[in-house]
């Protein structure tokens, strides 16, 4: 499999190291047809995106893509989890502005309110210490994610079960029924190579990418493909590669 597309790449509009240029300078360069410039949403307190410079990006984007026409370019945004009802951190009249939204669970985001401040970070943070509250934490991150996807106009899911702990199986499931994407996290190792397995099963889409916050890692993405290799997953399941 060749990849043609990273579409998880971050800038220094986040906590990236490179412009949004130089990820397009190293695209070209490495051979891809695609990418996604997708910073994180404005909820993260330590580096989200400030919602100023959303317009910015979108001017920038459009503007790359005139100087360099024979790669797509796309404004993504990774949105976060901040409501136990499915709420991200996306303002409804923000939605136009991005070509793709992407969704996933991150530490350090602005919860909106107390109770899911307990339910995401203080649940979650126990259960790492007592196993006896893993499946309630599995149960509460997973229903407040298949809420997210029932409720917002979602392209893609990024490392799934990276930051706490859901259930596999119920997430490929409704990502299948509505045509969403499950990211293969060549950065983080979610999906894993078993993760992927349990979900193929639903013959959900994935889409394998490098999560890049360097500039020289964008389209580095060997061990998701290995993990997708592993797991048998046929080419046309993936939206991002080809036959090499």
């Amino acid at each position: 499999m060749r990849l043609t597309g990273d579409l998880h790449t971050h800038t220094t509009y986040s906590h990236g190291k490179a412009t949004i240029e130089e990820n397009i300078l190293r695209a070209i360069e490495v051979g891809l047809k695609k990418i996604v410039i997708s910073d994180h949403g404005s909820g993260h307190f330590l580096y989200g995106v400030k919602r100023r410079h959303w317009i910015e990006m979108r001017n920038a984007v459009n503007s790359m893509r005139e100087k360099y026409p024979n790669i797509e370019i796309l404004l993504g945004i990774e949105a976060n989890v901040v409501g136990l009802d499915g709420n991200i951190d996306i303002r409804d009249e923000e939605f136009k502005m991005y070509d793709v939204v992407y969704v996933g669970y991150h530490y350090g985001i602005i919860p909106h309110s107390i109770k899911d401040f307990v339910m995401f970070y203080c649940l979650n943070a126990l259960a790492k210490v007592f196993p006896i509250l893993r499946r309630k934490a599995m149960e509460v991150n997973t229903d407040a994610l298949i809420k997210v996807m029932e409720k917002h106009p979602i392209f893609m899911i990024t490392h799934p079960g990276a930051k706490i702990p859901i259930n596999i199986d119920a997430i490929a499931r409704k990502a299948a029924e509505l045509n969403i994407v499950l990211e293969v996290n060549a950065s983080h190792g979610h999906l894993t190579k078993e993760e992927i397995i349990v979900a193929k099963k639903y013959n959900v889409k994935f889409a394998v990418n490098s999560d890049s916050h360097l500039q020289e890692n964008i389209g580095s993405v060997d061990r998701g493909l290995k993990a997708i290799e592993y797991a048998s997953i046929p080419v046309e399941n993936i939206v991002n590669v080809e036959e090499d």
